[in-house]
């Protein structure tokens, strides 16, 4: 967009040291016809070097993200750095607050407003002023999300295949390096205005994450979470000294670039999974079966899978509305 961004901050991104804090972002309320919402941003700065854009609660129901990024907001101390690591901790703060997937403020979902709107809503405004304040500072991006509410998934590390193939092997390697079990390669089947699509549209080496399931974090996914952010900025170049437990294993690459392997519920009612993650499933097999809640008498509704391949995520939420994700298949890619 061309017009000026109303949010305003308090961090200069070119000081060195530690700066605690916020994008204001202005509305106005039923309670207070002038506001400001606040947006907590951290930037550690140690001279001239490559930037990290690092952000969490895209989504308010998926924790890993502001848990990990607060914490290391309060550990990371500029002589630990070469460059520049810029926190957002919680970017759909109203979304956190509520815990909530959408934000409770304007109903809309942070990550299909990129590259937003200056004048918009207030998802809108905060995805522009990132989209274009924040995001072209970066040589690396990473935006953390996990499960939420309504899937059970495999941690993983995520991008998409993009076209520019020096790109695409630099995100390859930074996801392994992060030594999550998955590198995960998707496509995007619900809609356009993502974040990561739009960095990776901008060259940046761009990572998503899906690190937890349920609305909730454990001890798991949380080490992973925590290890992975450390080990790609050190991968990156930006953090001096490589993390003391760097990880061991050797991530799986896995794609879902075929639509069909996001299997969607055909009918309404409560989904019955008949695999779990990991499980090997072939084409034609059923998944799971539909109960209606109408019709008691009626078998259930097989859903059927139309590709083979291991089960990465699947629906956490029993009750089910047609045409939405029940499970999703990968198979090794390249």
């Amino acid at each position: 967009m061309s017009s000026k961004s109303l949010i305003s901050t308090d961090v200069d991104f070119d000081k060195d040291g530690k700066q605690f804090g916020n994008l204001f972002v202005p509305q106005s309320t039923n309670s207070a016809g002038w506001a400001n919402y606040y947006v907590p941003i951290i930037v550690i700065r140690n001279g001239e070097g490559p930037t990290a854009v690092l952000s969490g609660g895209n989504h308010g129901d998926e924790y890993e993200g502001p848990v990990t990024l607060s914490k290391l907001a309060r550990s990371l101390e500029p002589e630990q750095i070469q460059g520049r690591v810029i926190i957002i901790p919680m970017l759909n703060r109203p979304a956190v607050d509520s815990g909530t997937r959408l934000s409770p403020i304007d109903g809309a979902n942070m990550n299909r407003s990129f590259p937003g709107n200056p004048t918009g809503t207030i998802t809108s405004m905060i995805a522009d002023f990132v989209a274009n304040q924040v995001i072209p500072l970066a040589d690396l991006v990473v935006d953390i999300h996990s499960g939420g509410s309504s899937m059970h998934m495999a941690p993983s590390v995520n991008m998409h295949n993009v076209a520019d193939q020096e790109q695409m092997a630099k995100m390859i390697e930074a996801g392994r390096a992060w030594a999550a079990p998955l590198v995960f390669i998707y496509e995007d089947v619900a809609g356009a205005g993502l974040l990561p699509s739009y960095a990776e549209g901008l060259g940046k080496v761009t990572l998503g994450t899906e690190m937890g399931s349920k609305a909730q974090f454990g001890v798991e996914t949380l080490a992973i979470t925590e290890l992975g952010v450390q080990n790609v900025l050190h991968w990156a170049g930006i953090l001096k000294e490589k993390p003391a437990e760097a990880g061991t294993s050797e991530p799986q690459v896995v794609a879902a670039e075929d639509p069909r392997d996001y299997i969607m519920a055909p009918c309404s009612g409560i989904f019955e999974p008949f695999f779990e993650l990991g499980d090997e499933v072939n084409e034609g097999e059923a998944v799971g079966q539909i109960h209606s809640l109408e019709q008691v008498h009626r078998e259930p509704d097989r859903v059927l899978a139309q590709t083979s391949g291991s089960v990465i995520a699947r629906r956490s939420i029993p009750r089910t509305a047609q045409g939405e994700c029940v499970m999703v298949l990968v198979r090794p890619f390249g």
